[in-house]
């Protein structure tokens, strides 16, 4: 198979799990979740964080065994459709999710969300094996761009089963299943060498979590900005966990307006990830950087001040332009910061990350949301740790940050 084809095989996972990412997390399961499962109670969002932080929990144990096994093992592609039907076998049971359902939806979550945000290890892996190292980042941004199509195509389903999300909740694990395939059918995996030595995976995966940790504070730049990184990403996935139900709850959105929000969401991020590039190759990554979690700042401030449906279209519109741009400029940063022998270790790390930091995010807006009584609290709550995270920002030396093209 050509590069060309395996990219786009590569890529078509991406498309077909976004449809998980905007339906179950963001979107209908999480609005379902609050409104039908949990009979609109605030304590329906403590719940859900509780979802959220459980399962990301786990996952980011498992990251570092998952790490492991993909450096030192040819099976990435087992291991990657095992996560992938325990994603899609828990996402297509939420059809018998209803009112009073909370432990058994928590349940379906948790295991869904392990299957899929552990499986993006293995998916990641993929990378080095289907493109040279100079096209590293365009085939990833590849992949992005193909989960950014394939979410849009997810919002869009919900306009004609708006009535049935159940239904939808099948769909997407449908979608998802079937679009997962062909990596799974077509795409090759290279077999290397493997010593005639049992390895214990746990054991190592844990031993090199340490490690790492070691190494990383012999790199001052890239350990402050992994600390600020931890927190606004925080923020960010908060955000989005929780956007759809806030929607719903607070502003009483209705399924056919949140679709229409999300829209113009995905559409944002896509134009966002795009223009930063830009302004990052003029300004610095840094710089661009800080004018994203001020925005954020200031867009978070705008949630708590607003009341009406109309001006909150408009922040949505906002908050996908620096979605995505966020989520690519960090990346970049983090590229430029890591020694070149290195960069498995510590983008291994960077996904750690990722995945722990959320576990504060979720939680303190589920808990100011539950003993508050206000949504709009816990929003601006969440706009604490953009501050946070832009003052640790300012640790990062800009002049120290040597880019090799």
């Amino acid at each position: 198979m050509k590069n060309k084809s395996r990219v786009l095989v590569w890529s078509l996972f991406d498309f077909g799990n976004s449809s998980y990412a905007v339906i179950i997390v963001a979107f209908v399961f999480a609005v379902y979740f609050k409104n039908v499962i949990a009979s609109g109670e605030n304590i329906g969002d403590f719940y859900w964080s509780l979802g959220i932080n459980i399962s990301m929990i786990i996952t980011a144990v498992l990251n570092p065994v998952c790490g492991a096994i993909a450096d030192y093992s040819s099976n990435k592609k087992k291991f990657l459709f095992l996560f992938t039907v325990l994603c899609v076998v828990s996402t297509s049971l939420m059809y018998f999710t209803g009112e009073g359902t909370i432990l058994f939806a928590v349940i379906l979550f948790i295991l869904s969300n392990i299957g899929f945000q552990t499986g993006l290890t293995f998916y990641d892996a993929f990378i080095s094996e289907i493109a040279e190292p100079k096209d590293y980042n365009k085939v990833s941004g590849y992949g992005y761009a193909a989960g950014y199509v394939g979410s849009v195509i997810s919002v869009i389903l919900v306009f004609p089963l708006k009535d049935n999300p159940n239904i939808l909740f099948v769909i997407s694990a449908v979608f998802f299943l079937v679009f997962s395939m062909p990596l799974f059918l077509f795409l090759n995996e290279k077999k290397r060498a493997v010593e005639n030595v049992k390895i214990n995976y746990i054991s190592y995966g844990f031993k090199k979590v340490i490690s790492t940790v070691k190494n990383i504070n012999k790199f001052r730049n890239l350990k402050n900005f992994l600390l600020a990184f931890f927190f606004y990403i925080d923020a960010v996935n908060t955000i989005i966990f929780f956007s759809g139900i806030y929607a719903s709850s607070t502003l009483k959105f209705t399924i056919t307006e949140l679709a229409v929000f999300f829209l113009i969401v995905q559409i944002t991020a896509m134009a966002g990830s795009y223009l930063f590039v830009l302004i990052g190759d003029r300004i610095g990554i840094i710089k661009s950087l800080n004018i994203n979690l001020i925005f954020w700042t200031l867009l978070t401030i705008a949630v708590f001040v607003t009341n009406d449906k109309n001006s909150f279209f408009v922040i949505g519109g906002f908050a996908g332009l620096f979605l995505g741009s966020t989520q690519s400029l960090s990346r970049t940063l983090m590229t430029f910061l890591t020694p070149v022998e290195m960069k498995t270790e510590f983008f291994g790390f960077y996904a750690l990350m990722d995945k722990t930091s959320t576990l504060i995010g979720p939680l303190t807006f589920g808990l100011v949301s539950w003993l508050s009584g206000s949504q709009k609290l816990a929003v601006l709550s969440v706009g604490l740790f953009f501050i946070v995270g832009m003052f640790l920002l300012k640790k990062v030396n800009a002049k120290e940050i040597l880019i090799n093209e």
